[in-house]
């Protein structure tokens, strides 16, 4: 049964976590980096639209800035992973940054090749700095004691959460008075200057030679990632991740189908959109303050299929005010699922993996959330939108189902 445990007065707190020694100079640091993932998205989009003055080109390019970007992070994180964050992170930074920069240059003013565009922008997603599986990596070895970790990465999922809310926010207050090339290059400089700030932390010392650990091997001839994969709370931690990113790829596009329908404007997407991301918050901050009996495995089918009955209940609202309330509920499950899926990640394998184990989540929710999008960009125009809410809830509740059976036939 899922329950909280009985919380001593001792129980660790958010605080505890910010008080380890270099943890909120660390953190801060990566979060400002991670700022730039926050604004960078929506940057390009608005940059590329402004200089080529064609969605199809803007939507072309994201698309493979985000292919590059998510497919080769787990490549990125063995980089890592073989040579520690000081020497791989600070060469990746300059590199991403320098292609941003050529990027803001290029769609500054209009009349941009396409073609060149679409160079740079793979070019950029390659050398992407995989600051997010990096902090986790860090928070590892910061935190020994397994509940304050947790607490640790449920505080590392809202502010995430939180950057790609204020993101957006800060590149509208940009394009009010400069071209939306200038919000490439403050996402340049945001990612150049988190990542100094990092490696330069004390926590990132002695992490340089971190070794492979002997449950991440497996085969010596088989593929790194095949290897990883092979663990199966790491591989169920993806399925899960891959299943919950395919339900909020189809979430997104569902919101913006469902308030079209009902005759209501952009903001209302925004306002649902904005109760799904506090929700999440919400959701994560309670969870990492609450001490639990059942295990991460456990716990974790049962927040995605909590998410996906969400979803479905979503799809029943008969109106965009239950449709946000709704959306709250769902987002309740989003920050504690992802916060398991990176617990039972970093559990699986040891400190020599842990950083391309972290990646493989990361690129796993992210491929799942392109891939959702896609799929339900195929089926709004064609299905009722109740059955399209439950068609994107379907990946979560099956993978659920699937994970469990699997932990109790391994029991």
């Amino acid at each position: 049964m899922l329950s909280p445990s009985p919380v001593s007065s001792r129980t660790p707190s958010y605080a505890a976590v910010l008080r380890t020694p270099h943890a909120a100079r660390t953190f801060g640091a990566a979060l400002l980096g991670r700022l730039s993932y926050g604004m960078v998205s929506l940057s390009l989009m608005l940059a590329v639209n402004a200089s080529t003055g064609s969605y199809s080109v803007a939507g072309a390019v994201m698309a493979l800035y985000g292919a590059t970007s998510v497919f080769l992070s787990p490549s990125r994180a063995a980089l890592i992973d073989r040579h520690g964050p000081r020497r791989v992170l600070p060469p990746m930074a300059g590199i991403y940054a320098a292609l941003l920069a050529a990027l803001a240059y290029a769609t500054w003013r209009p009349g941009a090749s396409a073609f060149l565009l679409g160079a740079l922008v793979c070019a950029a997603g390659a050398f992407t700095p995989p600051l997010g599986p990096v902090m986790r990596t860090l928070w590892s070895g910061l935190v020994a004691d397994r509940e304050l970790l947790r607490r640790a990465y449920s505080l590392d999922g809202v502010a995430e959460e939180l950057l790609f809310v204020s993101g957006p926010l800060l590149v509208g207050v940009v394009v009010r008075f400069a071209p939306p090339a200038a919000g490439i290059a403050v996402s340049a400089a945001l990612i150049l200057v988190g990542t100094m700030a990092l490696v330069s932390s004390p926590a990132v010392r002695g992490t340089d030679a971190a070794p492979s650990d002997g449950r991440a091997a497996g085969r010596d001839d088989a593929p790194a990632g095949q290897r990883l994969l092979s663990i199966v709370g790491l591989r169920h931690a993806v399925m899960v991740t891959a299943a919950v990113g395919l339900c909020l790829g189809g979430l997104d596009l569902l919101v913006v189908a469902f308030t079209e329908q009902h005759h209501r404007g952009t903001g209302a997407v925004s306002w649902v959109l904005a109760a799904l991301s506090a929700g999440s918050a919400v959701g994560g901050i309670a969870y990492g303050a609450v001490s639990w009996r059942a295990s991460n495995r456990v716990r974790l089918p049962l927040l995605a299929a909590g998410l996906g009955a969400a979803v479905v209940g979503a799809g029943l609202s008969p109106g965009v005010y239950v449709l946000a309330a709704l959306a709250a509920v769902a987002g309740l499950f989003i920050a504690p699922a992802l916060t398991t899926a990176y617990l039972i990640a970093d559990e699986s394998v040891g400190a020599g993996s842990r950083t391309r184990a972290g990646a493989w989540v990361n690129t796993a929710v992210n491929a799942g959330s392109s891939v959702g999008a896609a799929v339900v960009g195929l089926l709004v125009d064609r299905l009722p939108p109740a059955v399209c809410f439950a068609v994107a809830a379907v990946p979560a509740l099956l993978c659920a189902a699937v994970v469990t059976r699997g932990a109790v036939s391994r029991s």
